[in-house]
């Protein structure tokens, strides 16, 4: 097995845009064809868009496009940009009057971070899709990741800056590979080492500390722990899978994020993952399904370690300097 480009799974073009200064973007990947896809949704807090077609009991055979953006609820707007985008370009499924484009989207809570009138719209998600190529996808503070921290526990003042991270692999010649948007309640764990690598700080702020312990404690008591969360995330492979198997998949790979974040998918996260199938090659489901989880827990850290300092938030970078 060895480390390769997302990009290199092949079938998609992804692209960001973003509002730096606002905190917020989006990123959107636009499929060759309509590309089988599944979804699992573990957080109880979930934003997303269409993801009922995913339902094997329905007919939709795929998607032609999925959009990983900011602005909460709000930030559904955006998929209109994707929309319009698709159908200028005759893309969509065939109604006899229309091509109508099948487009799914999951959104974090950035509302918090920068100016929270400003969320990602349909013009800047047309953006992100001029901006697609297949070229190796930025990391770290852009597109849906601009906005996005970890370590919310005792509140903002302790968190980290993190963003948008990807990881793939190829075994044979299966490639698997994954895109999140790491926007936790929890603190980011090396998946490799087990060492809190991003998360809740200490109160003077220049060390790491336990959210998991810091929620142990105060289990005699009920909380809201809504402090705008949510980790949103995709697998592709080169393998042929139906959109039952995607499912599968997709919920497999939420290993990942058990192995790279604690807690995970509490109340107040609405932790999602995708699945998508972007070739035609024979493969395992439970080997697939395995790579998928190794390839989301990198592609979290990746997303911690590629981020920087920004309002008023430190990162991995900048607390090792």
């Amino acid at each position: 097995m060895k480390e390769i480009d997302l990009m290199e799974v092949g079938g998609f073009r992804a692209g960001h845009a973003q509002d730096a200064e606002a905190g917020t973007g989006c990123t959107v990947l636009l499929f060759d064809g309509c590309a089988p896809a599944g979804v699992d949704i573990r957080g109880g807090g979930p934003a997303s868009r269409e993801t009922p077609l995913l339902d094997p009991r329905m007919d939709a055979k795929g998607i032609h496009a999925l959009l990983l953006s900011g602005g909460s609820a709000f930030g559904l707007d955006a998929a209109g940009g994707v929309m319009r985008f698709l159908e200028e370009r005759g893309i969509g499924f065939d109604t006899g009057v229309a091509k109508v484009p099948l487009v799914c989207q999951s959104c974090i809570f950035d509302l918090a971070i920068g100016r929270m009138d400003v969320r990602p719209d349909a013009a800047m998600a047309y953006r992100a899709c001029e901006s697609a190529s297949r070229e190796p996808l930025e990391n770290g503070c852009v597109g849906g990741g601009t906005g996005a921290c970890v370590g919310k526990y005792r509140g903002r003042e302790y968190a980290m800056k993190t963003g948008i991270g990807t990881y793939a692999v190829q075994a044979g010649e299966i490639k698997v590979g994954a895109v999140v948007v790491l926007n936790a309640l929890g603190d980011v764990f090396d998946i490799d080492t087990g060492e809190q690598i991003a998360g809740m700080r200490t109160e003077d702020g220049r060390g790491l500390r336990s959210s998991e312990r810091e929620l142990w404690k105060d289990a005699g008591r009920i909380r809201d722990l809504f402090t705008g969360n949510t980790t949103i995330g995709a697998v592709l492979t080169n393998g042929a899978f139906g959109k039952a198997e995607l499912g599968k998949i997709a919920a497999m790979a939420h290993n990942g994020y058990a192995r790279a974040i604690r807690p995970v998918h509490t109340t107040a996260d609405g932790d999602s993952i995708y699945a998508l199938s972007t070739g035609a090659l024979s493969a395992d489901l439970n080997a697939v399904g395995s790579l998928a989880a190794y390839v989301m827990g990198k592609a979290i850290n990746r997303a911690a370690e590629a981020a920087v300092p920004m309002f008023g938030l430190p990162s991995l970078s900048s607390l090792r300097a």
